[in-house]
Formats: C-alpha cells, structure tokens, sequence
C-alpha cells in the first residue's frame, strides 16, 4: 500500500484524507458523558471502492482506542491504529466500484488536534463541549476521510445526560428521553465535508429567530442567562438572510442554527447549517454583528461550497469578508467601497510577503488572505459592474451547490461575464505578493 506521505491529497495537511474509496455517507451513534469527557461510540461508514486494495485508512485520533471493526458485515477484521490513522484489512478484497461499509467500535477521552493552527475539534466547555474542527479536527471525534473534497451525507446520534441540550447538523429527526438520558437524532443530507460536522452539548434553550413566516427556518440555542442579549444582537438575521438570499443566491440548506456557549470563545466557528459564538460576542451592544454577517455568508461559501485544497481558502474567507462590506451597506453603515479602501489602506501598511491564492499552510488563516480575498472581489466588482458581479455570485453558488471547488472554477466562471480578459486582474490580486491598486469606483 502507498503510504500516504509519499503522495499527499493535500499538500497543506500531509497526514489527511484517504485513496482507495470515496465515502457517500456517515451514520454515527455516539454517547456523551460531560461530567468525566467520556465518548463512546459506532462510526458506520458507508463508501465505494475506487481501487483494488489489501487495505484502507481512516484519519482518527490517537486519544480514542479502538475495540472493533467490522467490513461489509462481516466479523471483526483486522486492523491497526497508529500515528492517527486507523488500518482496515478487509478478509476479502473489494473490486474497485465495490461497496466499502467500514463499521468502527471506539471509545475514550476526546481532546483536540494538536496542529500549526492550535487546537481544532473536540473540546470541553465548563458545562458540556462543542467541535470546532477547521481544518483537521474531525478525526478527534469520529473515523473520517478528513479532507475537505470527501462530502457526504450525515447521520448523527448523540446521547447525553438529560438536563443538557444536544445539537448536531441537519434537521432533528427524534428525541428521546429514557431514565437519566436523552437521545438526540439529526439527519443532514446535504453533502458536507468533515470539518463542518459539529455536535454542540450545553445548558441550552431553543428560540425561534424571526417570525414563523420566515422563508428559510432560523433558530437560537443559547443559555437562558443570554437570551435578552441575544434577541438584541442577532435581531437583524432575517434581514441579513433576505440580503444574502439576494446577492448570492437560495440559501443552500433546510435551516440554520445559531448557538451561543456559555463560556467565551477566541472566534466564532462555522459549522454546515449552524454557527458558535461564544458568550464575549453577545454582549447586548450589535458589537459582533459583522462577524454575524461573516458566519452565516459561509453557508454559501465554505459550506456548500467547499474548496478542493486548503490553498484555495480565500474562497471561503474572502468570499465571507466581503459579505460583511455587503451588509455593512445595506444596513446604514459605511458602503463597500469605503470599507474596500480603508482595508487596502491598513493592508498597505502591513507586510506584503504572501500570495493569496497559495499563502502556505502556516497563513492560510492570515487576516491578509481574507481581506485581500475580499478585495478581490471588490476589484471584480468595480471592473462587472453590479448587476454582472452578482448574477456571477449567483451563478457561482447554483452550479457548484453542494460541490467542491478551486479558484480557477471561479476565474473561469467570471470569464464569460466580461468582454476583456479578467485573467490579468486575478493573476495579480492572487498571484503575486505586492498589493495592487484598487480601481476607481466610477460608478
């Protein structure tokens, strides 16, 4: 078998994501223990082969042993788990386009990834957890192809002592309570790549955002302590959503959930279908509304649209940053324009050593990748003209929804919106590291 340093799927994570099959869907039944971070649980991992192969990997973390496996039905295989990754050797080998059901009996104590980014995945809370996986967390709470091009569909169970509320992604399906516990079932079938799963476990309630009318169902789960906070912080949603819904296209999911953690937390997290904030970013005064604006523009970009490498993350942050200049203008505050230039203006006065279109993967999370992506953008939009920039953003997400995407999808795309080249303007917004001149805004 080909080890997976010698030929990496994604050269921004060597050790991530897996040959031989592509996963189609995920059915995981987990139990929670807050009090002692006990997580036990069946990862049902449901493939097609793509080649013959004595045996295949999953990505799992180190801190959760492994007690068995079982392929295709059949009695527990054997296997080895080491260095993060899980080994299966099937008793019989798999003709590629065969069906690989990978079944993996595990338990421990879940902790995140260690990594050039800090600490992504599982992580406790005072009162429960919550999974922040970005961009290679997963594995630190389930068996998992975890590479952003592998998309699947999702089914989550998670039990959990009953006084705390649990939410996964998708749409709950049951909830049931039985002594001291309560299951909670959700089913996303929209594709979605591996870090964007998520399960969030506190001393929540659930509100309505919105009136019932609302076209795309909203939620809150927020400690109660947080709820007047909340209702004034988030009150703008449903106008973002209209906005967004506008600009970019139908929202591309059943609903969306938006969770505030008891504790604080350093930056909000993007989930599919769901975005956490922490306690600090509901402070009663709208102080984190563009940050509002921010997560729940990555529904369309990062969440059904998901980058193919990491290299390509402006896709998913620039794309977000300018959906916050977008908001900003809508709602009453300085346009676009004037939020495009005075970022130009700091970020001349700031290093200028990185390529956007391929930072590294030591700055793939620099704020320069996301506000140059975002004037990027704006740069797009000045030379389309608005009524061309957006029937291109709403192209963009209808016929790549749900898909995996890289930057020359979008360069080629917006080529055809325009009678002159555009390649110039990409290569150099992207592709070279002194920043350019934003054009005159001659409209």
């Amino acid at each position: 078998m080909r080890s997976f340093y010698e030929d990496p799927i994604d050269i921004y994570l060597p050790q991530n994501g897996n040959r031989g099959y592509r996963v189609s869907r995920y059915e995981l039944e987990l139990s929670y223990k807050p009090a002692s971070n006990r997580l036990a649980g069946r990862a049902v991992i449901i493939a097609v082969t793509t080649e013959v192969r004595s045996s295949f990997t999953l990505d799992l973390s180190p801190a959760l042993g492994v007690s068995k496996v079982f392929v295709n039905g059949s009695k527990s295989v054997k296997f080895s788990h080491q260095r993060g990754k899980l080994a299966v050797t099937p008793q019989q080998k798999i003709p590629a386009g065969g069906v690989l059901e990978i079944a993996v009996h595990y338990s421990g104590t879940p902790k995140p990834v260690r990594g050039p980014w800090g600490e992504v995945g599982w992580e406790e809370l005072t009162e429960g957890s919550l999974v922040a996986s970005q961009p290679n967390g997963a594995a630190s709470w389930f068996p998992c192809d975890d590479h952003p091009s592998s998309k699947a569909s999702y089914r989550i169970s998670i039990t959990t002592d009953s006084p705390y509320y649990a939410l996964a992604n998708g749409t709950l399906m049951r909830k049931q309570a039985k002594a001291s516990q309560t299951t909670w079932v959700y089913e996303a079938p929209e594709p979605m790549a591996t870090y964007l799963a998520t399960i969030q476990i506190g001393n929540y309630r659930k509100y309505r955002v919105g009136s019932p009318g609302e076209p795309v169902p909203m939620q809150a789960i927020v400690p109660p302590r947080l709820r007047a906070n909340f209702e004034h912080d988030f009150a703008r949603q449903p106008q973002m959503m209209a906005l967004f819904t506008e600009k970019f296209g139908p929202y591309p999911f059943e609903n969306y959930s938006v969770v505030v953690t008891d504790d604080d937390l350093d930056i909000p997290i993007e989930a599919q279908g769901i975005s956490i904030f922490g306690a600090n970013h509901c402070d009663g005064r709208r102080g984190a509304e563009r940050l509002v604006a921010h997560e729940l523009a990555h529904q369309w970009f990062g969440n059904s649209l998901t980058l193919r490498q990491w290299r390509d993350i402006w896709l998913h942050e620039g794309f977000a940053c300018y959906a916050e200049w977008l908001w900003s203008e809508a709602s009453g505050g300085p346009g676009a324009d004037q939020l495009a230039r005075a970022a130009h203006a700091n970020l001349a006065r700031q290093p200028q050593d990185i390529i956007v279109g391929d930072p590294g993967p030591a700055d793939m999370f620099d704020d320069r990748v996301y506000k140059r992506g975002a004037l990027t953008l704006h740069a797009l939009r000045l030379e389309l003209r608005d009524h061309l920039f957006f029937q291109l953003i709403r192209e963009w997400t209808a016929r790549y929804r749900h898909s995996s995407v890289t930057t020359e999808d979008f360069v080629d795309l917006a080529g055809h919106y325009s009678v002159a080249p555009l390649r110039g303007l990409f290569a150099v917004w992207l592709g070279t590291r002194p920043l350019p001149q934003l054009p005159q805004n001659t409209k």
